[in-house]
């Protein structure tokens, strides 16, 4: 009807598209956006529910917003992510905000220079609005305690539940709608198992298509950078703008070392317009194999298994032909013994702490270990580390381990070549959200393999909840490498199908 009022907008649960659609037609301003979230980080990170979920909130976050009204009141909308205020992990570096890595050891750092993918998210247009909480150095997959806050971050769903690790804080902030998009990382887990464990898609892309450069690493072997959204949508519009080769991170520059030995074969000459594959009937006419051989274990939860074949049958109703069982053959692959390790966390952070030259307050492995300002609980894996060696990519230790993933790589090319499949599926987690401080029941992982290793992408979107319908759960699709636009049509088609998706409790105006 013409001339009828625009709805109320509200700021739960909006999107990238539904901000600049309220921008353009005068709902709100940009510093009203932000204004919004603000309020919701005072009231529900440190008050009321306290999710512990956001170190620092970036003072200069109003005036960013404001430079943003004065563009959009000369029509100047065109950038992908302009005015999206976004939840930054803390171990990405960020010009005027602390990067701490989730340690004390590291506390008041200030980082010259933007990440990579900060410094790309601006660029589009975007506000880093905070940074987020994290497990101390990204060690654990299972939780979000760092020594840089007091006390866990909770699951915005249910408040004695972790959140995974170690992107915890990135997810409750973006689950809990601290902000309108997040960024994380993920070694192991840790952009997928959080998503799962908040409702959340995320992105673990393609070894070499997305930089790591200004990301304090864990192991570079196998660390990735990447969305985490309320949408899928939302998450390729982000890996639209952080894609791309970096001369700091030569594992995304093709025909270096480094990227012909750790980055898969393939890369394509030009980026994809990962958006083109955000189509609703995308697991239409699709084969995908169910890879049990990711979760069945004997402590494998019944809820999530019911959920998980209710979603296989949902993908059934969308087109998709199931091929079960199909598994890899990894029988007669091993690591080469006594090669040695290849990197690790003693080697990359080092050399990530003399990149700044003196800057920051420890200069390497051995001065955390003397500061003694660290999580009592990662105390024996710094000293772990420093005991080890320091191998780099020029030795028989990093030739290895090359040849060891391309052993793997080739095993799961295999089958998916003989079973014509266009993915994988499987639960990301085997085991709901665990309590807080429960580090002895199942947890459920299953993510450290087989993306991780081969440098496969993997997509985590929600798959549904358990424990009466209160715990969310995810699913992964995972795939062929550079094929990122053939998951994001599996994992879209499925979203889409199923809207799994809800906003926990904290807050609510619906």
């Amino acid at each position: 009807m013409s001339g009828q009022k625009p709805a109320p907008f509200r700021l739960e649960e909006i999107t990238i598209a539904g901000i600049h659609r309220a921008l353009r037609t005068n709902q709100i301003t940009c510093r009203s956006l932000v204004e919004q979230y603000l309020k919701r980080i005072e009231a529900y990170d440190k008050a009321g529910p306290a999710l512990n979920a956001i170190v620092v909130v970036n003072p200069e976050a109003l005036k960013e917003a404001e430079a943003k009204d004065r563009l959009l009141r000369q029509a100047i909308v065109s950038q992908p992510l302009f005015c999206v205020p976004t939840i930054v992990k803390d171990n990405f570096e960020t010009i005027g905000l602390q990067s701490a890595d989730g340690s004390l050891s590291l506390e008041g750092f200030i980082s010259t220079r933007d990440a990579f993918q900060v410094k790309r998210i601006k660029e589009a247009g975007a506000i880093v609005l905070a940074k987020s909480n994290m497990a101390e150095f990204a060690f654990t997959p299972y939780e979000t305690v760092s020594s840089i806050l007091p006390g866990y971050t909770k699951n915005p769903y249910v408040l004695d539940r972790v959140t995974a690790g170690s992107s915890g804080g990135t997810a409750a902030a973006v689950a809990a709608n601290f902000g309108a998009v997040g960024l994380g990382s993920d070694t192991g887990n840790s952009i997928r198992g959080p998503s799962s464990h908040q409702a959340l898609a995320g992105i673990r892309s393609t070894m070499g298509l997305t930089s790591r450069s200004g990301v304090a690493p864990l192991n570079l072997l196998a660390d990735i950078a990447g969305p985490m959204t309320r949408s899928l949508e939302d998450a390729v519009l982000m890996l639209q703008v952080i894609a791309g080769s970096d001369p700091d991170d030569p594992v995304t520059v093709a025909g270096t070392p480094l990227a012909q030995m750790f980055s898969p074969a393939g890369r394509p000459a030009s980026l994809a317009d990962y958006r083109t594959a955000l189509q609703k009937d995308g697991l239409k006419g699709k084969r995908i194999g169910i890879l049990r051989q990711a979760y069945e274990r004997d402590t494998t939860d019944a809820e999530i298994v019911k959920v998980f074949l209710a979603a296989v049958e949902d993908m059934k109703r969308a087109g998709a032909t199931i091929v079960d069982p199909v598994r890899v053959d990894l029988d007669q692959i091993r690591r080469q013994q006594g090669a040695g390790m290849c990197g690790g966390f003693k080697y990359d952070i080092n050399r990530w702490l003399a990149s700044h030259g003196g800057r920051a307050p420890v200069k390497d492995l051995a001065a955390i270990i003397q500061s003694r300002k660290f999580h009592p609980s990662v105390q024996r894996r710094l000293e772990q580390s420093q005991e080890g060696t320091e191998n780099g990519p020029d030795t028989p230790a990093c030739q290895a381990e090359a040849e060891y993933r391309a052993q793997v790589r080739a095993a799961v090319m295999k089958t998916m070549d003989a079973e014509k499949l266009d993915g994988f599926v499987y639960p990301t987690w085997s085991n709901p959200p665990r309590l807080i401080g429960d580090l002895n029941t199942p947890h459920g992982d299953n993510s450290q393999f087989f993306s991780p290793t081969t440098g496969f992408p993997a997509i985590n979107v929600p798959m549904g909840y358990t424990r009466t319908n209160t715990l969310p759960a995810g699913i992964t699709f995972f795939g062929r490498a550079w094929d990122e636009a053939g998951l994001i049509a599996l994992a879209y088609g499925y979203e889409q199908a199923t809207k799994h998706r809800r906003p926990p409790g904290i807050g609510s105006t619906r």
